[in-house]
C-alpha cells in the first residue's frame, strides 16, 4: 500500500470512527453544539451520518472526489461547535490545540479529493 492508499484508510478510519461515536453518545455532541443552532440531536445525527459516509466515500474510486469535499464542507460547518467548546472552557488546552487541527483536517480532507 503507497503513501496516499495508507492516508485515505487512515482518514477514512477516522471519520468512520468518529461518525459511529455521534450515534453512540449523541449526548456529548448535543451540548457542544451553540445554542443559537437549531435541533441539536438532530444536527449530531446528521453531522454524524456525512462523517460516516465521507469516510466511507474516500474508499470508492468513484466517490473519492464527492466524500472528500463533502468532508471539506462538513469540516468547515461544525467549526463554530469547535469554537464554542473551546471559548465554553476557556481552561482547557486541547480544545484550543485542537481550534488549528480543524485546518489540517480540511487540507488533508481537500488532499483526499486527487
Amino acid at each position: 500500500m503507497n503513501r496516499p492508499q495508507i492516508a485515505r484508510v487512515a482518514a477514512a478510519i477516522l471519520y468512520v470512527s468518529a461518525g459511529v461515536l455521534h450515534f453512540l453518545f449523541p449526548a456529548s455532541y448535543v451540548k457542544i453544539i451553540p445554542p443559537f443552532f437549531p435541533a441539536p440531536l438532530a444536527l449530531v445525527y446528521i453531522s454524524g451520518a456525512a462523517e460516516i459516509a465521507g469516510g466511507a466515500g474516500l474508499l470508492m474510486p468513484e466517490l473519492r472526489r464527492a466524500a472528500a469535499w463533502g468532508l471539506v464542507v462538513l469540516l468547515v460547518a461544525v467549526f463554530p461547535a469547535n469554537i464554542y467548546m473551546t471559548v465554553e472552557s476557556p481552561h482547557n488546552w486541547i480544545l484550543w490545540a485542537r481550534l488549528p487541527l480543524q485546518f489540517v483536517l480540511v487540507w488533508w480532507a481537500f488532499r483526499m479529493a486527487d
